[in-house]
């Protein structure tokens, strides 16, 4: 963290890590006022593993994302107004409300989703990889999912496919060690998810999903891999959420004691140490973040709460395609 640019970059990667953790801790509060209805995961914990990953890829670049997708859209770029928006079921949110928590999408940023099916965006990220292939485009798709999915058909089906052509996709396994409510060591008899890569032929690692500085580099190794042409790749970041599952979750699969041992390793803790230790960080730059973000997060809960309800005669639009030129 000695140089000027390493520390505007760690400095920038701490207020995205912020913001996405700020944004979650208000959605959940709107959640419990009724505002944002329908369902919820937060994405509280795992943030170093989206913000170290989207500093690894292009503007040109793809992502398709899970059901806990906040992160990964803010970090991406979408806006807090766009995404607050959607929650609320405004017209203003980047689907006109229609998607919710889960289907967050932005054509701008190449941000494909938000998918609520467990291993459904897998092969859409085949797809997209499969599109850019044919046109000679050097562009990456980065496919998020979690631990679960690699239990899932869609996940061997589309690591085969991508690896038998030669794909440039980045399979990002966030392993949280829960698929729901079940430890990934009783879903799975071989529960190393970066191993299974070798049954692909596909290059594979695991990095430390609590560390952004780790994370980046690992995405940027499997980046560069794939915009040589070498195939896919398989990244496992190993992670955990400190809230439970959904909204809805009691959370009486682990122990309070166990989520309190993964608190100490809390990504945003972990970095603002690391700055201060370096000598280049001081709590009244950690108290402007905060209040940036703060800003932030309020601005975009203004943006909802001032929305528009999309009209209840457009209920049946999009549902059918539309004549042109009638």
């Amino acid at each position: 963290m000695n140089s000027t640019i390493d520390r505007e970059h760690a400095i920038d990667q701490l207020r995205q890590m912020l913001l996405i953790r700020r944004f979650e801790e208000k959605s959940a509060e709107l959640y419990s006022a009724t505002k944002i209805r329908g369902f919820l995961h937060l994405y509280i914990g795992e943030e170093a593993v989206a913000v170290g990953v989207m500093a690894a890829l292009a503007p040109e670049d793809a992502v398709v994302a899970t059901y806990r997708e906040h992160g990964q859209a803010l970090a991406r770029g979408m806006s807090a107004n766009s995404i607050m928006a959607e929650m609320y079921g405004k017209l203003e949110g980047c689907c006109r409300g229609r998607g919710g928590s889960m289907h967050l999408f932005d054509a701008a940023t190449r941000f494909y989703g938000g998918n609520a099916i467990v291993a459904g965006g897998i092969p859409l990220a085949v797809g997209l990889a499969l599109a850019d292939k044919m046109r000679g485009l050097k562009r990456v798709t980065c496919c998020f999912f979690g631990d679960g999915a690699v239990a899932e058909g869609d996940f061997h089906e589309s690591m085969n496919l991508a690896s038998l052509w030669k794909l440039p996709v980045l399979f990002l396994c966030e392993n949280n060690l829960y698929a729901m409510g079940t430890a990934i060591r009783y879903t799975q008899a071989a529960p190393d998810s970066a191993a299974k890569g070798a049954a692909y032929g596909m290059e594979a690692a695991a990095v430390d999903g609590m560390d952004v500085t780790a994370v980046e580099g690992a995405a940027r190794t499997a980046a560069d891999h794939l915009r040589q042409g070498n195939g896919p790749y398989l990244l496992e970041c190993r992670t955990y959420r400190f809230r439970p599952h959904s909204m809805f979750d009691t959370e009486l699969y682990r122990s309070k004691e166990e989520v309190e041992q993964w608190k100490k390793r809390d990504p945003i803790a972990l970095l603002a140490q690391r700055l201060r230790d370096a000598g280049s960080f001081s709590d009244q730059e950690m108290a402007a973040l905060e209040r940036s973000v703060a800003e932030e997060v309020d601005a975009s809960v203004a943006f909802a709460e001032a929305g528009s309800w999309e009209p209840v005669e457009d209920l049946t639009r999009f549902v059918y395609s539309e004549r042109r030129g009638a």
